[in-house]
């Protein structure tokens, strides 16, 4: 790709609740883009960028897919993540490399669960997006409580560029508010032909108001557009999309427009609306680095020319090798090409570049900052890691990983089984850091832990599927976290000779508890280190952290309590980094016990689908499991039902909820927050 072409090029993903329509949209994207010559469809199992056996089984998105097109003289690397809150990290590593997104939302169930959580991510790398209230042909559909529900649940400022024609099923096409023209989809040629048009005289009125709207949020970012308004002097459609362009790039606004991915409407707009409102690598504001070692921030500009950084921002067990995916944001990469992981300190190199096409790969033999590809040869590299020249090391902020709330036990079935189950799962590792694998200390099983039922299953099915191994599995277990009840101070002094030499260390810790959502806070007062060796001030901060991630009762990582050093009296003659060791693993051990430690257990929120006949059935159900029923929303036929409720009461839930609602039920959820366990749930664990 010329350098010369950047301001042509748009990363972008889509990102959406479950079934809003990403891979649909995908798929048409790819389609009128020509990259494909056939639709493939979600629910036959054929979607090009759905091409895992396990998602083309359940009809859903399980892992971030890339691909590139061309739509006239742009060039798009394109990514579609998953809407399911068990693969939430595809999501999070996807928007931490992308300069871009589409954020889709149903006509009819707006604002879900999901929709909010991938947002909220999507804020977090500030990463500008343009909406697409999808199936608008759907019974119920509606845009307005749609673009309300993204102002009062996502706290944005929306703004409307299209209006519909037709309702639910009549949805025939679109106004454009800005060219103030219809738009028609032919379906003859599977909407490939438009069919431009006056508007009707009975949309005027209405066309007039929100074009208003339109220009008003324009001269936000164009003076002269604002001077001319306020004289009544007609502002063209070149003069409006440059000034919304820039509160896009801001991600102060959040233009919105409406189509009907499965009936082919909407898509041509939504692909002008990527080349003119989203930004190009050359808009987005600049990285900020660091050397190695160093804390002084270094801006790192999308220059071809600069020294080379890059985010591995995906790993990819393919065919037993890794596949790295990487966000190149200055410099440029060829194969063969060495390159320095700040993570490890070590060299590698890259043996092969490739441009994908969802799981089909493109060779190429220079990538430059800006793109998206993918690379061979990088067999130490992990998801986060910097990559960079070794002549000029660089760091770039890693990712933020959720944690994971749900374990398994696996063991494998046959004695050759047993020697390929490790190497099986290290890979598995490789590809998702939210999926992580331990041995329980009292049975020595191998636990999977994952975010959740799902995420777990489709772990065991690739097992057999990709690696060819058999395993036998347990019930899903609930991943609880401990805490304590009440503040306490312990002061602990270890000495000890060990092999002839006198090992010796001595703190004061404190442990408070901190309150529901609050995490760990870990608090050493800057003066308190200041006459430590370096090294050894480093065991100290090393050895507290380690401590948070395992408790006094039965070994679950410790949550909502803030841990304070209080005292740490350096010996030179006598302090050894073992001796503060000892003295911090008994000081928190012995304040663990004496804090009155409890269990916590996860709580989802949940958001559930059923018939309007059947909700005081579901809610019933949910009240039995100790749920929180937060509100309801009435739509014709079926109800919403958005609730809270506790991890271990919805193990094996959706055969409940189908036999309940005669099959018609569904529902998602996601992680909220730790809350304190139940009486018999601490009686189990001698608690209480």
């Amino acid at each position: 790709m010329a350098s010369q072409k950047l301001e042509h090029l748009r990363n972008f993903g889509i990102i959406s609740h479950i079934d809003a329509g990403k891979t649909t949209v995908s798929e048409r994207i790819l389609f009128y883009a020509g990259e494909i010559h056939k639709m493939g469809e979600v629910h036959d199992g054929m979607a090009v960028m759905d091409w895992m056996e396990q998602e083309q089984e359940r009809g859903i998105t399980i892992t971030a897919t890339a691909t590139n097109c061309s739509w006239k003289d742009y060039t798009f690397n394109l990514i579609d993540t998953p809407g399911h809150i068990d693969f939430t990290i595809e999501v999070e590593r996807s928007l931490r490399a992308l300069d871009g997104a589409v954020a889709i939302f149903s006509g009819v169930e707006g604002v879900q669960p999901q929709s909010e959580s991938v947002w909220r991510q999507a804020n977090r790398y500030q990463v500008p997006r343009i909406c697409l209230i999808n199936k608008m042909d759907r019974i119920g559909a509606d845009h307005q409580p749609v673009i309300e529900a993204i102002t009062s649940k996502l706290g944005a400022r929306p703004l409307l560029l299209q209006l519909p024609l037709g309702s639910e099923e009549n949805f025939t096409g679109i106004i454009d508010l800005i060219e103030e023209k219809t738009l028609l989809f032919d379906e003859g040629d599977q909407g490939q032909t438009l069919i431009s048009g006056e508007i009707p005289a009975e949309f005027h009125e209405t066309v007039q108001h929100h074009r208003e709207l339109i220009i008003e949020t324009a001269a936000d970012y164009d003076d002269d557009i604002l001077t001319d308004f306020l004289e009544g002097k007609p502002i063209t459609a070149e003069r409006i999309i440059p000034a919304l362009r820039q509160g896009v790039i801001t991600c102060d606004i959040f233009p919105v427009l409406l189509g009907s991915a499965l009936r082919n409407k909407g898509i041509q707009p939504l692909l002008d609306a990527i080349c003119d409102l989203l930004p190009s690598p050359l808009d987005i504001p600049p990285s900020v680095a660091h050397q190695p070692d160093h804390h002084d921030e270094i801006e790192i500009t999308t220059d071809p020319k600069a020294t080379l950084c890059t985010l591995a921002f995906k790993v990819l067990a393919d065919d037993g090798r890794k596949l790295t995916y990487l966000r190149l944001y200055s410099g440029q990469l060829k194969p063969g090409d060495s390159v320095y992981n700040s993570r490890t300190g070590g060299v590698e190199k890259v043996a092969r570049l490739f441009r994908m096409h969802s799981h089909k790969r493109e060779r190429i033999d220079l990538a430059i900052a800006g793109d998206i590809v993918t690379a061979t040869g990088l067999k130490n590299v992990l998801t986060g890691d910097t990559i960079s020249s070794p002549d000029h090391p660089l760091q770039l902020a890693g990712l933020e990983y959720p944690e994971p709330v749900v374990s398994l036990a696996v063991e494998a079935k046959t004695v050759d089984d047993r020697d390929k189950l490790p190497l099986a799962l290290e890979k598995l590792q490789w590809e998702d850091p939210t999926f992580l694998v331990k041995e329980d200390p009292e049975t020595g099983q191998t636990l999977l832990v994952g975010m959740g039922e799902l995420h777990l299953e489709v772990v065991v099915q690739r097992l057999k599927s990709d690696f060819n191994v058999e395993t036998r599995t347990g019930r899903p277990q609930v991943v609880y976290r401990e805490t304590i009840q009440k503040e306490v101070e312990h002061q602990e002094v270890f000495e000890r000779e060990i092999e002839g030499k006198t090992h010796y260390g001595e703190v004061k810790i404190s442990l408070a508890p901190t309150g529901q959502k609050s995490g760990i806070e870990i608090d050493i007062p800057e003066d308190l280190l200041t006459d430590w060796p370096t090294e050894l001030a480093d065991v100290i901060r090393e050895k507290l952290e380690a401590a948070c991630q395992s408790g006094q009762i039965a070994g679950y990582p410790l949550a909502d309590l803030k841990m304070t050093l209080v005292e740490a009296p350096y010996n030179s003659n006598k302090t050894t980094d073992l001796g503060i060791s000892a003295a911090i693993s008994r000081a928190i051990g012995q304040a663990l016990k004496d804090g009155k430690p409890t269990l916590l257990e996860p709580v989802m929120v949940l958001e559930l689908i059923a018939p309007s006949d059947y909700t005081g059935r579901v809610i019933s159900s949910l009240n039995q499991k100790r749920g929180q029923v937060e509100g309801i929303t009435s739509h014709p036929g079926q109800d919403i039902v958005r609730a809270t409720v506790p991890l271990i009461e919805m193990f094996g839930y959706m055969t409940e909820l189908r036999s309940a609602t005669k099959g018609q039920g569904s529902f998602t959820m996601e992680f909220s927050h730790f809350d304190q366990a139940p009486a018999e749930t601490l009686q189990k664990f001698g608690i209480g």
